[in-house]
């Protein structure tokens, strides 16, 4: 039976990690590889790995200085023993049968990468509801069946189209091969990595079936207010553009559509922050407003962007701050109205 590597990369992840494992021990996958990634944790998270190293001999931690989760992740692909990886955040878990059917999956479709969707969830309740649910069909029958892709097929229906997560997905290790996670970004650096995997493809699978449990971490990269990191959003898609071009010229705007969405979500970050930190990130706002007027036909883009974007770009590239003032007063009393 084929060996699966399973990568968890943790920085302070004490209060969840445990539960992670457990929905990675869980799987009954019999050959089963979990390397935890120790990232400089200041919290009990290194208490906890080496009990659970001590509980379960298919578990080995490896411990860094704060070196970010790209590094994390490289260094479990160069420790990891399986043929097959898979890579789980810390803060995440695995619905019952996942691992086994996403292999199966692979194999079956002869593929070099197979994934699923997932299922966010925030409170306890909502996980066991997740985790109790629906189970994933033995054959990956009827409307979890899934898609093949060639690798033109993925990028376009699923690349460009959103589905950018490293997780959630079991590769083989041939098509990893020595590509790596590009070190020192941390927003938009597993949409890069797939990019970079693009020319090793033969084909890939992807399944509906919502077998990853996201967890809604409120301090999570994507929740934290902003702060200069979320640049990297912006620049990996301006990187991943310069890559799908050279090898696929008509998706030129396609590849545009996504650097304006980076742009846009970058923008509604700093929309948020008080006065006097909007004009302290005032530089980042400049990039943002460059970053999209230097988009030659943005118009070309509007049938690529997600619902209401095609205005919110004219706005933004028009009358910069007046779109971030109305953008921050519409989240003020869109909060005010819920609380």
């Amino acid at each position: 039976m084929d060996q699966i590597s399973v990568i968890v990369p943790v920085h302070n992840g004490a209060s969840y990690l445990e539960e992670c494992i457990d929905s990675i021990l869980a799987q009954g996958y019999e050959v089963l590889e979990v390397l935890i990634i120790n990232d400089g944790s200041t919290d009990a998270t290194a208490e906890v790995c080496e009990r659970l190293s001590g509980q379960h001999d298919c578990l080995r931690v490896i411990t860094l200085p704060d070196l970010g989760v790209s590094v994390a992740r490289n260094r479990g692909i160069e420790q990891a023993r399986g043929s097959y990886i898979m890579f789980v955040d810390a803060d995440d878990r695995l619905r019952p049968g996942v691992l086994k059917s996403l292999h199966r999956l692979l194999i079956q479709t002869d593929s070099d990468m197979a994934g699923c969707s997932f299922a966010a969830w925030g409170t306890p309740g909502e996980w066991e509801k997740l985790r109790f649910g629906k189970e994933m069909p033995e054959e990956l029958a009827g409307a979890y069946a899934g898609k093949i892709y060639d690798r033109n097929c993925y990028l376009k229906e699923n690349i460009l189209r959103g589905n950018t997560r490293c997780w959630s997905k079991l590769y083989r290790r041939e098509l990893i091969g020595q590509v790596r996670f590009r070190e020192g970004l941390t927003i938009g650096e597993d949409m890069l990595f797939l990019v970079e995997l693009l020319p090793r493809m033969r084909q890939a699978a992807e399944t509906a079936y919502p077998g990853y449990g996201y967890y809604r971490n409120p301090s999570g990269a994507m929740q934290r207010p902003f702060t200069p990191d979320y640049m990297d959003q912006i620049y990996c898609w301006e990187m991943a553009r310069g890559l799908i071009v050279k090898r696929e010229p008509d998706l030129s705007v396609q590849a545009d559509a996504q650097i304006m969405v980076a742009v846009m979500l970058t923008v509604g970050k700093i929309a948020l922050l008080s006065g006097r930190e909007r004009r302290q990130a005032k530089a980042y706002l400049r990039v943002c407003h460059r970053k999209l007027r230097g988009i030659e036909d943005r118009r070309a883009c509007d049938p690529y962007l997600p619902a209401g974007y095609g205005m919110k770009v004219r706005l933004f590239g028009a009358l910069p701050w007046l779109y971030v003032w109305l953008y921050g007063c519409r989240k003020f009393f869109r909060n005010g109205e819920s609380k």
